[in-house]
């Protein structure tokens, strides 16, 4: 197996001296425990430095496919290199579903936990909530399983990699369900501003795509689970697509899930994008910032303030809800979040100009950015921000008091121990 030398996007390039596809458990722990900087790569679709090594850059897939589903107990343990896309085939076949997917199929399970990324929903916890157990690798090749009610469970979830490897990780699972989508365009950013929480709570997951450039939001994607009536004609000034959409103006809809109301399985429904298509647009970079859902509207007006040096960098930008949980490092930790996401076109300059526009614009939000995507905020602007920072530093001492997985990425914002 042959690791990619850069990430997804093509804007980082990996550094590491060797890179290691193991095939077994134990030739993981081997591998970590000879290592003195170690960094494990997932799907490789984060759009920062947080998987680069200097030493050792390591590749879960390899290890042998494991999905262990048990519907008498609602869970299923699942290796942590498998993708999302591939692990809910098997659980729809075995009549279970995970709570909620992100827009894409392609990450993986560990890697998407491990960065709290997160699908939407005003009731629906990220991907990370569903956690029951951690198995990984530390620093010096032990494998271990941290349960949730374990007093460190909530600092090991979501953990940037920094604690060890993980190799398996066991979720909640629920009975499998239908879902039926429907896209609306042009909502007026007048209504939203009044109506803001009646229109992200109209269906089980809702997204808001706009290009920052209008008064109306583009597209309104609905998520509704279950059954129900068809979805009517005009909806708060909005109107029903007469066909299937692509978020990014000008993409063709192919790569996208079913529209029209049509049903369908959870897995073919709650992300935005098919497994066998490339990933959205394919050529972008993203960024994301969540706030408070308490300051939506501020928020959101703070940043059309700012739309003329937002739009010009921008293909497309997607706002969403996540459900408060209790996880110390998740950008949802103990508040309801509106996120705000941003997929960028392939400038690092022009980017760079459009991050810094909206970072200020959020900077009276206590807003949280996406440990996986590109942003440019102090960590001392990060940490206070999150009221357990210090209790998850120390818990890097005690997982890894050498260092041996704390890359720049992850010294710049906890030390260097």
């Amino acid at each position: 197996m042959t690791l990619a030398a850069t990430n997804w996007a093509g804007n980082v390039r990996f550094r590491a001296e060797r890179f290691h596809a193991p095939r077994s458990v134990d030739e993981l722990r081997r591998i970590v425990a000879a290592g003195r900087s170690v960094r494990v790569l997932g799907s490789g679709h984060s759009f920062n430095p947080i998987a680069d090594s200097t030493g050792d850059l390591v590749s879960v897939a390899g290890l042998p496919r494991t999905v262990e589903p048990d519907g008498r107990a609602g869970t299923v343990r699942v290796s942590a290199g498998m993708r999302y896309g591939e692990l809910a085939a098997v659980l729809d076949r075995a009549g279970l579903a995970l709570h909620n997917l992100g827009s894409l199929p392609h990450i993986s399970v560990a890697g998407a936990c491990a960065t709290a990324t997160h699908g939407s929903g005003v009731a629906n916890g990220n991907l990370a909530t569903a956690v029951r157990a951690v198995e990984l690798v530390t620093a010096d090749g032990d494998l271990v399983t941290i349960d949730r009610g374990a007093a460190e469970f909530p600092g090991t979830v979501v953990a940037l990699g920094a604690l060890g490897v993980v190799t398996g990780l066991t979720l909640d699972v629920l009975p499998a369900f239908e879902v039926r989508q429907w896209v609306y365009e042009g909502l007026p950013t007048a209504v939203l501003r009044e109506r803001f929480d009646e229109v992200m709570a109209a269906a089980y997951s809702v997204s808001l795509f706009t290009g920052w450039r209008t008064d109306r939001i583009d597209q309104v994607w609905l998520k509704q689970r279950g059954g129900g009536p068809d979805a009517p004609g005009t909806w708060l000034g909005a109107v029903l697509a007469d066909g299937p959409r692509h978020p990014v103006p000008g993409c063709p809809p192919e790569p996208c899930t079913g529209q029209l109301g049509v049903p369908g399985r959870w897995h073919d429904r709650l992300p935005h994008f098919r497994l066998d298509f490339t990933p959205s647009s394919g050529d972008e970079l993203q960024s994301e910032y969540f706030v408070a859902r308490a300051d939506a509207v501020a928020a959101f007006d703070a940043l059309d303030a700012v739309r003329d040096r937002i739009a010009p960098a921008l293909q497309i930008s997607e706002i969403r809800t996540v459900a408060a949980d209790g996880l110390w490092l998740s950008p949802a930790f103990q508040r309801d979040c509106v996120a705000f996401h941003f997929t960028w076109h392939p400038d690092t300059a022009a980017v760079a100009e459009a991050v810094a526009a909206v970072e200020g614009a959020l900077s009276g939000f206590a807003a949280r950015p996406h440990w996986g995507k590109v942003f440019a905020m102090a960590p001392e602007a990060v940490r206070e921000s999150y009221p357990r920072w210090e209790d998850f530093r120390r818990l890097l001492g005690e997982f890894d008091p050498a260092g041996t997985f704390r890359n720049e990425f992850v010294a710049r914002h906890f030390g260097a121990g």
